[in-house]
């Protein structure tokens, strides 16, 4: 590459394709004004076409303009890479890694994978961020954590993605609700109807009801963001709950709560692992997810491969 082609300015021509303005993709980029003006001056004279119309009404791209903004946008991709690359190779096994968990495996099958990387990797550093499935997927499209672990069921643009487990989710009664005494399976439509001791909106847990039964169900009896509080609720006999096997099994065994069957069948859904192109190049995010997949019987093949 030349070395009078700069990366900031590339960020500035892909800032209007995106912002549609000069003075937006300016301050998108840290940049003042004039220096932004200046730099795409400079760029033209040197590719020898313009790239921005300039009128009263604003700056917009050029035909040719948006064909190099897309080049642009390519060679600060393959920068990213670049940089992120370099920076795993020179980590070697010293990697400090950051992980994102939704709760119920947060609680629930994260000790066991932290345990066995610790034992793969014991020099490097795993951390773990705890949220929501709707937080974690952010974390990981910001670039805040390079691996995450959501129970949502929603596609996700821009992110890949991978099964690692198979979760049934159950519903749970406190022992003198009528669906305890009763003994009949439950069917989605009934559910459905019934309101609902739930997660936050967000929650993976949350999510994967509105896609099994419906989102458009009653207003929760209560809206909680702890799976042991919702737990605790159901006990105290505020409502019906739907949860992982793996949050109740512990007060299912106990009795203060009660399994309510479901007709058709156990409500399942996926746990998934999530990433970017950037944790391809580490090391510890390769072998993080390689445990989550053998701790939970999937093959342990490579991240992307």
């Amino acid at each position: 590459m030349e070395n009078w082609l700069q990366l900031p300015v590339l960020r500035l021509l892909v800032g209007i394709a995106d912002h549609g303005s000069l003075s937006a993709a300016a301050r998108a980029a840290g940049m003042a004004q004039s220096n932004a003006t200046r730099s795409l001056k400079t760029l033209e004279r040197r590719l020898g076409y313009t790239l921005v119309h300039r009128s009263t009404r604003g700056s917009r791209l050029t035909s040719e303009g948006t064909l190099t903004a897309g080049w642009a946008r390519e060679v600060l991709a393959a920068a990213e890479r670049l940089s992120a690359g370099t920076a795993a190779l020179a980590a070697g096994d010293e990697d400090e890694l950051a992980v994102g968990c939704s709760m119920t495996i947060a609680e629930y099958l994260a000790p066991t994978w932290l345990g066995a990387f610790r034992t793969a990797m014991p020099r490097a550093t795993a951390t773990l961020r705890i949220a929501n499935s709707r937080d974690v997927v952010a974390a990981v499209s910001a670039g805040e954590v390079l691996l995450g672990f959501v129970e949502s069921p929603d596609r996700l643009e821009g992110l890949r993605e991978e099964t690692v487990y198979a979760d049934e989710l159950v519903v749970v009664v406190d022992p003198a609700h009528p669906w305890a005494a009763d003994g009949r399976p439950i069917d989605a439509a009934e559910l459905a109807r019934t309101p609902l001791v739930e997660r936050e909106a967000g929650s993976g847990t949350r999510a994967a009801l509105d896609h099994l039964i419906g989102e458009h169900r009653p207003a929760p009896v209560l809206e909680l963001n702890s799976i042991a509080a919702v737990c605790h609720s159901v006990i105290a006999g505020l409502g019906p709950a739907v949860l992982s096997r793996l949050a109740a099994a512990g007060e299912l065994a106990s009795g203060r709560i009660v399994e309510v069957p479901v007709a058709g069948g156990p409500l399942r859904r996926e746990f998934r692992a999530i990433w970017t192109e950037a944790a391809e190049h580490s090391r510890a995010a390769r072998e993080f997810l390689r445990v989550a997949r053998a701790g939970t019987d999937s093959p342990p093949d490579d991240v992307g491969k």
